[in-house]
């Protein structure tokens, strides 16, 4: 069957194409401004080509950022990234699991107290997780930076809706083949929920890249920095002027980690959201 297009299937690409466009473009000034100089940006109009500046701005922003290098401070945001986003997803799953397949007093109990915690994020109860952590001395160390952003009721709220479509029939044939429960977990549900965990990791190491508040409270070492606060401390205070072309730079450097993850897991990402491997 051929499928018929019309004006409407024409209009909506050309909708799509323009609203790509039209959320590109600040982005392509930011990476035109980084290969530019000072002055072309400060004097109108600002190119819309990039110029030949580009390994000279970006090696600048690598290697003398603010305080630190960029690449350090990149490390940082990736190293806390990648653990909020491992950290949450394998809790979860071994929560869900066990709210899911353990019959145990107060098991929905536990389950709603978990999913409460969504309506205290973060910036709520800053004040005491700030304490414990300092107590515990792990101020300023990648540790401080992770556990405290490591639950998560929402992944184990997917999790669980997840495990509980998982025909009772897997659960009784592991059994009868002499599986417990570990192995049912990790030889079964686990490689049954590879798209889920794609599209969960995702959403969680863009969340743990752009942090900004949590990182901010607990690093006093620059050399802790992550890149939303080095981007943040770029910017002049009182009268100095601000390097345009390093800070675009490192805007940039920024974005490319994400962008990475996102178009590297695409289809892994479309299919979690969407689609089930039962």
């Amino acid at each position: 069957m051929v499928e018929k297009r019309g004006l409407s299937y024409w209009l909506t690409h050309l909708g799509l194409i323009v609203g790509v466009l039209f959320i590109f473009f600040p982005i392509w000034l930011a990476f035109v401004a980084s290969t530019v100089t000072q002055a072309e940006i400060a004097r109108p109009p600002m190119p819309l080509l990039p110029g030949p500046h580009l390994v000279e701005n970006y090696s600048k922003a690598l290697v003398a950022g603010v305080n630190v290098p960029v690449a350090t401070m990149m490390l940082n945001s990736l190293v806390m990234a990648l653990g909020i986003a491992f950290g949450k997803i394998a809790i979860s799953l071994l929560s869900a699991f066990a709210i899911v397949y353990f019959r145990f007093p107060g098991r929905k109990a536990f389950f709603w107290l978990i999913f409460l915690t969504l309506m205290l994020p973060v910036e709520v109860r800053i004040v005491p997780t700030f304490e414990v952590i300092a107590n515990f001395g792990m101020l300023n160390s990648y540790s401080g930076l992770i556990l405290p952003l490591v639950a998560s009721a929402t992944a184990t709220f997917l999790f669980r809706q997840f495990f509980m479509t998982v025909p009772d029939e897997l659960a009784e044939a592991a059994r009868v083949d002499g599986a417990g429960p570990m192995r049912f977990f990790w030889d079964i549900l686990v490689p049954m929920s590879r798209t889920n965990m794609a599209a969960l990791f995702v959403i969680l190491f863009i969340y743990g890249w752009n942090q900004y508040l949590w990182p901010l409270l607990i690093t006093t070492n620059p050399e802790m920095n992550t890149i939303v606060m080095g981007i943040k401390q770029m910017f002049p205070s009182g009268d100095d002027l601000a390097d345009w072309p390093v800070i675009m730079a490192t805007s940039i450097l920024a974005m490319l980690p994400p962008v990475i993850v996102v178009i590297s897991m695409q289809k892994l990402f479309i299919r979690g959201l969407v689609d089930s491997e039962k």
